[in-house]
């Protein structure tokens, strides 16, 4: 099955200081038609407004990745931990048995624009955990994380792996898939051939009966994908 989620389609809000779309229902937003691909929960793509931000809040047994696209974050949390984290980089919070944390736009000036996913993880009531780190993003596919974090990647306590693609015009990339198991491809800018499918930027494919994933790019491209259980 390919299932293909377009970019107009996906739950909106705008709260002034925060303007969001919604792959899966999250919060007000409610579709029971999209409540998530496997343990693939939350895909939001916010845009918060310079000096705004998320105040202290809590969490528990999920896997919390952040990845900015432009600006920058501040984050502090129950931890101890208080990062900034610019263009470019990933974070990944395991809330596990519990975890409270803020996240701001610094700048006076800037926007911040940042994609948040939600992984439900195999295990409950783990010792909470924070990563973060820059890849260098280099053309091709970028593992980002993985339950055995290989290859420099990020934990994930979870089967399931996620993947930063980026592509130049008519560059190609393939992807294995294993029997079982479900790819979910969210296009971050450019337009793309996924198995046949032209996607751009905001949309979002299932693909479960396949079992190899071949990109085309059309135009410089930019995805996130994750091969889930």
């Amino acid at each position: 099955m390919m299932s293909i989620r377009y970019h107009d389609e996906r739950g909106y809000v705008n709260h002034g200081w925060l303007e969001a779309r919604h792959s899966f229902s999250f919060g007000n937003y409610y579709d029971p038609e999209h409540l998530g691909v496997s343990a693939l929960r939350v895909i939001n793509d916010d845009h918060i407004a310079a000096g705004q931000g998320f105040p202290t809040h809590s969490h528990q047994d999920m896997e919390i990745i952040t990845y900015v696209t432009s600006g920058s974050i501040e984050h502090k949390d129950s931890m101890g931990n208080t990062k900034a984290l610019s263009a470019g980089e990933f974070q990944l919070m395991s809330a596990g048995s519990g975890i409270s944390h803020s996240e701001y736009n610094p700048s006076p000036h800037e926007p911040l624009n940042l994609f948040q996913i939600w992984i439900q993880p195999d295990q409950l009531g783990i010792e909470p955990a924070y990563q973060q780190k820059k890849f260098a993003h280099t053309q091709g596919m970028q593992l980002i994380a993985s339950p055995d974090a290989r290859n420099g990647s990020l934990l994930i306590h979870q089967d399931a792996y996620l993947y930063h693609l980026k592509l130049a015009v008519e560059q190609t990339a393939t992807h294995k898939l294993d029997s079982g198991r479900t790819i979910y491809a969210h296009i971050i800018n450019g337009e793309i051939d996924i198995n046949g499918k032209r996607l751009s930027a905001g949309d979002g494919i299932t693909i479960n009966t396949e079992t190899q994933i071949d990109f085309i790019s059309i135009t410089n491209t930019e995805a996130l994908f994750f091969d889930l259980p």
